[in-house]
């Protein structure tokens, strides 16, 4: 059985016998717990070390001149960490360790022996079937988790153009972003990409509303946008929040660019004939790996979760 089908038949476990479709809510960050299988890798093995905490400077104690204003953003990390997402607590929390094994599959793949036989394997496209799965949630999260490692660094880029949500979730205000740069000659790398009170993260927003976001995409400047982040830094991994697969051209053009792909899928709510109609859409050279998205185990499982692999 291939490794697409095993995750499939586990996705199809989850599904309530005749659950009514429900009207599609607003991404929010309610993972009680995330179940990742990677395809095309390794497996994992079992210990999980901790990991030592990124170098953190207080918003409030930042100090720049007027030249780097405009290329620094303050990220709340006191509130992130009271809606329960990675950030640089000491506390041992079962996110921190969920994030853990899911980014390092993901390291693997992008600086390991399959890093030669992927396309820009450094470039990670988080998506998922429909809205509001969590992708967002899981791109911010990976982002952060990536960021605590000591010898990468890490771009998050806001790909969904059309519904953006990574400024909104981080609860921040940038001025430009990707399409701006798309669609202007005036503006540059250098004006979309910011750093931040995270060391080793760096965010580019989504961007102004265009009405060729489409072709913005697939155009040459994107394209070259791309090699760039590719291979300008060796230890810099990029992590794409695109659109949902179904309805969506941008997505199917943005996954052709990537080396990786991480599907969101919600349990019982993702539909198994959507999931597959997705992952047709997907180039067949992509290493795609799968999130389940607040799932719920039983507490004689241990710590009350689990995680499942699936990998050849």
């Amino acid at each position: 059985m291939s490794t697409i089908e095993k995750a499939l038949d586990k996705l199809a476990a989850l599904q309530p016998a005749a659950a009514e479709p429900q009207p599609a809510a607003v991404e929010t960050p309610a993972a009680t717990s995330i179940e990742v299988a990677m395809a095309a890798t390794t497996p994992l093995t079992a210990s999980i070390e901790p990991e030592a905490a990124a170098t953190q400077t207080p918003v409030e104690a930042v100090v720049t001149t007027s030249a780097e204003k405009k290329n620094f953003i303050g990220i709340d990390l006191q509130r992130l960490d009271a809606r329960h997402f990675v950030t640089l607590t000491t506390e041992r929390r079962l996110i921190y360790e969920e994030f853990r094994v899911i980014k390092r599959k993901l390291i693997n793949n992008a600086f390991g022996p399959l890093s030669s036989t992927l396309k820009h394997p450094n470039l990670i496209m988080v998506s998922s079937s429909r809205p509001a799965e969590g992708k967002t949630f899981t791109s911010v999260n990976l982002a952060l988790s990536i960021a605590l490692e000591q010898d990468k660094t890490v771009l998050l880029v806001d790909a969904d153009v059309l519904r953006p949500n990574v400024s909104r979730t981080l609860e921040i205000s940038l001025p430009v972003g990707l399409t701006d740069f798309l669609s202007n000659d005036q503006v540059g790398v250098t004006d979309i990409m910011y750093s931040t009170n995270v060391e080793r993260l760096k965010i580019i927003a989504a961007g102004r509303p265009h009405h060729l976001s489409t072709e913005l995409l697939a155009s040459d400047k994107m394209a070259a946008l791309v090699e760039e982040f590719a291979t300008r830094y060796p230890d810099r991994i990029v992590i794409f929040d695109a659109p949902p697969l179904l309805g969506v051209n941008e997505t199917a053009i943005l996954a052709g660019m990537c080396g990786q792909a991480v599907i969101v899928c919600e349990e019982r709510k993702t539909k198994l004939n959507e999931l597959e109609k997705a992952l047709s859409m997907l180039p067949k050279d992509l290493a795609v790996g799968f999130v389940i998205n607040k799932a719920h185990y039983s507490q004689d499982k241990g710590y009350g979760y689990g995680y499942g692999y699936y990998a050849q």
